[in-house]
């Protein structure tokens, strides 16, 4: 009986070796991550990186917001907390969102728009996500503070803007980005993967050298 129940347990563990094995390795998702302060032109150039090399631009405070607003979503409630009270969301309801919607989409190359922005959320990100992505690079756009306020207040005086597009709250939100995002970008440029590009010049100029970027990607 002994032998038997060896031989049982032999065989089962072969199987699942087996199995294990011959298991299709998932692909790991490729990302760039997009950073740089309000008024810097992320969006702008998302949506021409979206349109000639077929990435999915992903906002982690879209994600949000959609979630917020889904019927029967399970961080909903939690979420509104947050919003209500002032506080972060916590990063592991953000990377599981922005998880969620690379395993639902039918491509496998991402912009992740605004994130990581500041050391929770990076912290929070490699934890979740290091074993699960390819990280190609970070386009950061960099451009002077002044040329940020001008954009913002242009937008917001045009009806295209945000809530939040006041001289007020655009030094808070310029005060946030230097302290808490900037050495985020410091610590991916020490690891060599930052691409920085001079954001206050023509949007077609900046486009060209964003393009030889990915045309060097080739994915």
């Amino acid at each position: 009986m002994g032998r038997m129940l060896s031989a049982a347990v032999l065989v089962n563990g072969l199987r699942r070796l087996f199995s294990s094995v011959m298991a299709p390795v998932r692909e790991r998702f490729n990302v760039v991550f997009v950073l740089g302060g309000p008024g810097a032109g992320k969006g702008t150039q998302c949506a021409r990186i979206v349109e000639k090399y077929g990435f999915v631009h992903l906002s982690a405070g879209d994600l949000l917001r959609a979630e917020r607003q889904r019927e029967g979503s399970q961080y909903g409630d939690l979420i509104n907390k947050h919003i209500k009270d002032g506080s972060i969301v916590p990063v592991a309801i953000t990377c599981a969102l922005l998880e969620k919607a690379m395993e639902q989409s039918s491509s496998n190359k991402f912009l992740v728009d605004g994130f990581p922005r500041n050391k929770d959320n990076l912290d929070g990100w490699e934890k979740a996500m290091n074993d699960k992505v390819d990280i190609k690079f970070v386009l950061f756009f960099d451009c002077p503070r002044e040329v940020c306020i001008d954009r913002c207040l242009s937008r917001g005086a045009a009806g295209s803007g945000r809530a939040d597009d006041n001289i007020q709250s655009l030094e808070k939100r310029l005060d946030t980005y230097n302290s808490s995002t900037m050495p985020i970008i410091e610590y991916y440029d020490n690891k060599d993967l930052v691409k920085k590009f001079d954001a206050s010049r023509p949007i077609n100029e900046i486009f060209a050298d964003v393009s030889k970027a990915f045309d060097e990607l080739n994915l």
